[in-house]
């Protein structure tokens, strides 16, 4: 049996669906790597909105999906860019999500980081506006149980001067969080918004003053996560952190390289790409566990092609292919996204997605998949 695909040209072609998916197995922690996924909202497609209404989220569906990967071994990383932070989701719904999923978290024993930052503030703001709307969401993700990730702010990249705002604001947070915190840098091909973040355009200058606050605050940092796409800067970083300060990968390009590592060292994960990756990626990490870094590899390495093709530019509609392999997947009953985002891609990048990763196996029920990729052909006009 075929389904009919279409290309960037417009030619349809005949494409095999695999019949058996990947087999995985589920069970003990990872001992070697500490790795959370990012993880998507699933919008509810019954609710009367626009794209400019306030998030409709299907709690239902939206928490069952963080057990799936809770059930596989990693950490949930909540109210992050993949949530739509931003973009569809606002802190209101972001609040929300965060309580939910934290106390889901205590529920059932998984691990949880959630996202920290300024998107409360909706205009013009100052730099104590900045730090005021950075502790108020800092209190209530600690107040949740949960560990806090400081995400870039588009309103301290605004309102910031120079390297010292950046010093003086997360200065100041780090001080008053009451655990260890992982700090975000966020690239603009992600958030153009987020450009000269650090007080410069100039990647290396931003990078001294990123590591300026690390170095000023060891024991409240965790670790970092470093979502710039180059994996030579992130290997730099990595070993300039001071000693028990954590890289978290959040390069969605060169993540097998960077999780296995080298002799002077290794980044554990942050990923948006392990929400559709979760059973595969956990696979692999338990292999690395043995210390096979070939297995591990040989795992993990055919995935990045999936994984740039989803985050190809604009980087920032990744999401949108994650939900669509989300639903291909069944783990929910819809193709739609708050914000209207599933309109974000073409249906030439959902037929390649589709085949690429009907390919590795992750669809659970690969007959399942095939059917809704058919379904959503047919929506397009094109008819098998």
């Amino acid at each position: 049996m075929t389904i009919q695909l279409p290309d960037n040209s417009g030619v349809l072609r005949a494409y095999e669906p695999r019949q058996e998916p990947l087999a995985v197995t589920s069970g003990t922690p990872f001992t070697s790597r500490t790795v959370f996924s990012a993880a998507h909202v699933v919008a509810d497609p019954f609710a009367d909105t626009s794209p400019d209404s306030a998030a409709a989220v299907d709690w239902d569906a939206t928490l069952a999906f963080r057990r799936h990967l809770w059930s596989h071994g990693l950490g949930v990383a909540e109210a992050m860019d993949t949530a739509q932070r931003g973009m569809g989701l606002d802190w209101a719904g972001a609040a929300e999500l965060i309580r939910r999923s934290a106390a889901e978290a205590k529920a059932v024993g998984g691990r949880i980081a959630c996202g920290v930052g300024t998107d409360q503030l909706t205009g013009p703001a100052s730099l104590a506006d900045v730090q005021a709307a950075y502790e108020e969401q800092l209190a209530l993700v600690e107040a949740s149980g949960a560990q806090a990730i400081l995400m870039a702010s588009r309103a301290l990249a605004a309102v910031a001067k120079g390297p010292e705002d950046y010093l003086e604001v997360y200065g100041h947070l780090l001080r008053q969080a009451s655990e260890p915190v992982v700090l975000h840098w966020l690239g603009p091909m992600f958030d153009p918004a987020l450009e000269g973040y650090w007080g410069s355009s100039d990647l290396d200058a931003a990078t001294d003053t990123f590591l300026e606050v690390i170095a000023a605050h060891p024991d409240k940092v965790d670790g970092i996560k470093v979502s710039l796409l180059e994996a030579q800067r992130e290997i730099d970083i990595r070993r300039r952190l001071p000693q028990g300060v954590r890289c978290y990968t959040g390069d969605d390009f060169n993540y097998p390289e960077l999780i296995a590592g080298d002799d002077q060292g290794f980044s554990h994960a942050l990923l948006g790409i392990f929400d559709p990756l979760g059973p595969l990626a956990a696979e692999a990490v338990r292999v690395l566990d043995t210390g096979n870094t070939a297995g591990f590899r040989e795992l993990l390495d055919p995935t990045v092609e999936l994984s740039r093709h989803l985050f190809q530019t604009p980087t920032r509609f990744y999401k949108t292919g994650v939900v669509f392999l989300a639903w291909l997947a069944g783990h929910q009953s819809h193709f739609t996204m708050v914000g209207g985002l599933q309109s974000a891609r073409s249906l030439p990048h959902f037929a390649r997605a589709y085949e690429l990763a009907d390919g590795l196996g992750l669809f659970p029920d690969p007959k399942l998949a095939e059917e809704r990729m058919k379904n959503l052909l047919a929506l397009y006009g094109v008819n098998q």
